[in-house]
């Protein structure tokens, strides 16, 4: 189901994805970031699905849907060095930045700050290219509900 996706995912020169498979890799990444503690609650999936919804303009099923089609995906993709150096070169730096906001509305969303959640979003933000101060701007956005 997700062959292609996943060739480009492990590929030695990832090529920029195209808008469907950017959607969904970044999508895995949210729900990848949410497993992280072996705790994926319901409030980290209807936050996953809100997330999805309002950056896709898709309904709550479409949204849902799509979460299905993550969780699938993340349970194939490599390790997360190698994944999200792959979203890296295959995504623009406006929405790798836009998506540590939105791994930081996931990992807040149970009102845990999981520090293994926490430590995976740093080591991601980093891979991804974004700096400590932008991952810190974000978080800070998402606690003022921003």
């Amino acid at each position: 189901m997700f062959g292609d996706l996943l060739k480009r995912l492990t590929a030695p020169a990832p090529e920029a994805f195209p808008e469907p498979d950017a959607r969904l890799a970044l999508a895995a990444l949210l729900v990848r970031i949410a497993r992280s503690d072996g705790d994926y609650a319901e409030a980290e999936k209807a936050r996953i699905d809100k997330i999805i919804a309002k950056r896709h303009g898709l309904s709550p099923f479409e949204a849902t849907k799509m979460r299905g089609d993550a969780e699938a995906l993340e349970a194939q993709a490599p390790d997360t060095v190698r994944f999200t150096r792959a979203i890296k070169d295959g995504v623009p730096y406006e929405d790798r930045t836009a998506v540590i906001e939105a791994l930081w509305g996931v990992v807040l969303a149970d009102g845990v700050r999981d520090p293994e959640e926490d430590s995976l979003l740093r080591l991601t933000a980093n891979l991804l290219g974004v700096n400590d101060r932008d991952s810190a701007l974000a978080r800070q956005r998402v606690e003022a509900g921003a």
